[in-house]
């Protein structure tokens, strides 16, 4: 029995990705950094950590990790007047909540990002708590999360449902023992794949 859905963010619930590739693309040319042999999805679902393992070595070295993801988040703060809401987004968390279903949210992003991304959704009466990386002590594809917010529910993993639009993040609720709803292609491990998130509704409502 489903009692609750836990949401990613970025890419499920807002339309980010864009954005964050611009911030991403703000900051490494004010390092004169090149990164145009890298295809603009091929960080989707990489938390920022990953994101710097994988770049460090083209920043100049006086760069810290702790340096660069302030001006990455701030240059998204910045540019997020471009983002959008996902289509159907703010009416299925309101039509599940009505059905009594509990639900929270669980991003790889940074506590700023996170707040400014829900804060388009308008649903902080609605969502229950979030968890941004940093508050968890690793982020996705552990299954670390997922397992902290399943205990601050009180719940155990067969009784909520992920819902994720990137294989990081399947990879997190999988490891955790949720039931996962893949939102996009090429999710081959979740457990259901939706195209539209109204198409949710059908995965998790009972009667």
């Amino acid at each position: 029995m489903i009692k609750a859905v836990i949401w990613d963010i970025d890419g499920t619930l807002v339309d980010s990705e864009p954005t964050h590739q611009k911030a991403l693309l703000t900051v490494c040319r004010h390092y004169s950094v090149d990164i145009s042999d890298l295809p603009d999805a091929h960080f989707l679902g990489v938390n920022l950590f990953g994101v710097w393992q994988a770049l460090r070595s083209r920043f100049p070295t006086h760069v810290s990790m702790d340096g660069w993801i302030d001006e990455l988040n701030a240059a998204y703060v910045q540019t997020s007047g471009g983002l959008e809401v996902m289509p159907e987004a703010a009416s299925v968390i309101r039509k599940l909540a009505k059905s009594g279903l509990r639900q929270a949210a669980v991003s790889n992003s940074n506590r700023v990002v996170v707040d400014t991304n829900l804060g388009l959704l308008a649903i902080g009466d609605v969502l229950e708590f979030s968890l941004s990386l940093d508050d968890v002590p690793e982020g996705k594809p552990s299954p670390v999360p997922y397992l902290m917010a399943l205990d601050r529910m009180g719940l155990n993993p067969s009784e909520a449902i992920a819902v994720e639009d990137s294989n990081t993040g399947v990879r997190s609720a999988l490891s955790a023992g949720m039931q996962v709803i893949g939102f996009g292609e090429n999710l081959h491990d979740a457990h259901h794949r939706v195209s539209r998130l109204s198409d949710i509704l059908d995965h998790v409502l009972v009667g």
